[in-house]
């Protein structure tokens, strides 16, 4: 009966495989050949493996936006936006005590740059404001809250796109060497969320 049993199995793993098989022969060769959505690069920028283009569309407020609304980075020429370069600069007096130097992580908080090219923006704005708990047998990882903290909160988007530009490779490590100068809209922004 058990011989029975797995050749029923093994008959109907092959019909299926055989099915699979056709429906790919079906298909034009354009579409076999094609890579995966998120595995072509977009003009200018990249498609990350949460689906995020990170290619630079709009300017509100000093900071670039992509197609979606939002925040992304732009370097040209080896020059980085203000919002890159304020990044760096709150990511280290803020985040890099616990998550290590440029968004690297340490052996206590895993490498951030690594980290927003797979959640999503909204993602990592949630776990910033409201802290985030990863505690079982293998790991104690508490990340504390940072959305009353205004020395973060007011530069979130800073820190995020300075980390998408780590991530992506689009900056290397240590101190952006040229930046954009801070444009009044920028400083406008930056005074109404510090002084609110």
């Amino acid at each position: 009966m058990k011989s029975i049993t797995s050749l029923a199995v093994l008959s109907m793993c092959l019909g299926l495989a055989g099915t699979a098989g056709a429906q790919d022969a079906a298909k034009p060769d354009a579409a076999k050949d094609a890579p995966p959505a998120e595995a072509a690069p977009a003009a200018g920028g990249h498609v990350l493996a949460n689906g995020m283009d990170t290619t630079a569309d709009h300017m509100e407020n000093g900071r670039w936006y992509n197609a979606d609304g939002v925040p992304t980075f732009k370097v040209e020429n080896g020059v980085v936006d203000y919002a890159v370069f304020s990044g760096y600069r709150r990511y280290h007096s803020e985040c890099h005590v616990c998550h290590g130097p440029d968004g690297e992580g340490s052996t206590y908080a895993p490498a951030l740059k690594d980290s927003v090219l797979r959640i999503d923006y909204y993602d990592f704005q949630q776990i910033v404001a409201s802290g985030k708990q990863d505690v079982n047998a293998a790991q104690n990882q508490v990340m504390p809250a940072f959305g009353t903290n205004k020395n973060v909160w007011c530069y979130i988007d800073d820190i995020y796109v300075y980390l998408l530009a780590r991530g992506t490779d689009a900056i290397p490590r240590g101190r952006p060497a040229n930046k954009e100068a801070k444009s009044p809209e920028f400083t406008t922004q930056e005074n109404s969320c510090m002084d609110g």
